[in-house]
């Protein structure tokens, strides 16, 4: 049988090529051979929430797993048949649980049934999506291939003592998988921000909110501005999150608090990240098209029907998910520039 060969140095180098490359194995069936793992980063190899991930992947599909041990940088992984049910999965440090639900997905959105996941990690860490931004802009989105997708939060964990657990309910469409075009956001519906702050001086939050308001002409009044009650055991952490609903997107947005960073800087950074999206003509935000790809892909693949997005930028992250998308399926994606944005076209190779 054909393996998928992945080469983790290529591109930016990181544990998003390992991730496609899992998913990518689980649902084509392919055994992945992957070596140079992580190698643009400082610490090379496997993590503990990589090796999460490899695991994950190992209990969904009954798969076998060489090389999945701490700071490995060679894994080859023989996949089995994809099996619904329900799964719990838990990471040991604060390493992010919505990583592992990306690893896993694909292949569940494709299952002979519908499956729980339960997990256990980080909800808010750095270089990872939130639990906020998949909810409300990436889950939408897989809805509208057909697919059931919910997710239920039930305690944040934010880095370096996790802690967060949350659960998703996936539904595997009832038919191939139906591509959708994402080429404009539509008018702006509604737009607001909250801040997180539990285990934090209470006036963090609220200069925080402050200060983006000012930015933004949002106001505490108009109920824009939000402090949500925070859960039993959550913290400490801040997270600083806006939402941008559209008539066809939302997007979400957000910046983590640091010791280094007074209130007013994490304010000033979320809004400058706004306005670059709000400056260009595309639909989804950096991260949205990045996480958007993969499942578009499948799509793609499964109905043998091309479809298109635009976004506001190409990250290097994202152009080295598209080159690994590219080597675990039989699809070709195009990125060109168009006015103030990218375009994405995914379609079948033959």
């Amino acid at each position: 049988m054909e393996q998928i060969r992945l080469d983790g140095s290529t591109g930016e180098g990181g544990g998003q090529i390992l991730r496609t490359g899992l998913a990518l194995s689980m649902v084509t069936g392919q055994p992945l051979h992957m070596t140079r793992i992580r190698a643009g980063r400082p610490k090379p190899g496997l993590m503990r929430q990589h090796l999460a991930c490899v695991q994950a992947a190992v209990a969904v599909c009954g798969g076998q797993a060489e090389g999945a041990e701490l700071n490995s940088q060679t894994l080859v992984f023989t996949p089995g048949a994809v099996r619904a049910g329900h799964y719990r999965f838990q990471i040991a440090t604060a390493g992010s649980c919505l990583l592992v639900l990306q690893t896993v997905l694909p292949a569940l959105m494709l299952a002979d049934g519908a499956s729980r996941v339960e997990l256990a990690g980080g909800t808010h860490n750095p270089m990872a999506p939130p639990f906020d931004f998949l909810e409300r802009a990436f889950a939408p989105l897989v809805r509208r291939l057909g697919v059931g997708l919910e997710l239920q939060l039930q305690r944040r964990g934010f880095f370096p003592a996790g802690g967060g657990e949350l659960v998703a309910h996936i539904t595997p469409a009832a038919r191939p998988l139906a591509p959708v075009d994402v080429l404009a956001r539509g008018p702006l519906l509604n737009g607001w921000a909250e801040a997180l702050a539990p285990g934090l001086a209470r006036n963090i939050a609220h200069r925080e909110l402050e200060t983006l308001g000012q930015r933004m002409g949002w106001t505490f009044e108009a109920g824009q501005l939000r402090q949500p009650a925070t859960r039993q055991n959550e913290g400490p952490g801040n997270a600083l999150i806006a939402t941008l609903e559209y008539a066809h997107v939302t997007e979400v947005f957000c910046q983590l608090g640091e010791r280094s960073l007074s209130a007013e800087q994490v304010a000033k950074r979320l809004a400058d990240e706004i306005r670059a999206y709000q400056l260009s003509s595309g639909a989804l935000g950096s991260h949205l098209a990045d996480q958007w790809m993969l499942p578009l892909a499948l799509a793609v693949w499964q109905s043998g029907q091309a479809a298109s997005y635009t976004c506001s930028e190409m990250t290097p992250h994202t152009e080295t998910n598209a080159q690994t998308i590219a080597l675990g399926l039989p699809v070709l994606v195009q990125i060109t520039p168009v006015a103030r944005a990218m375009r994405v076209e995914i379609r079948p190779a033959h």
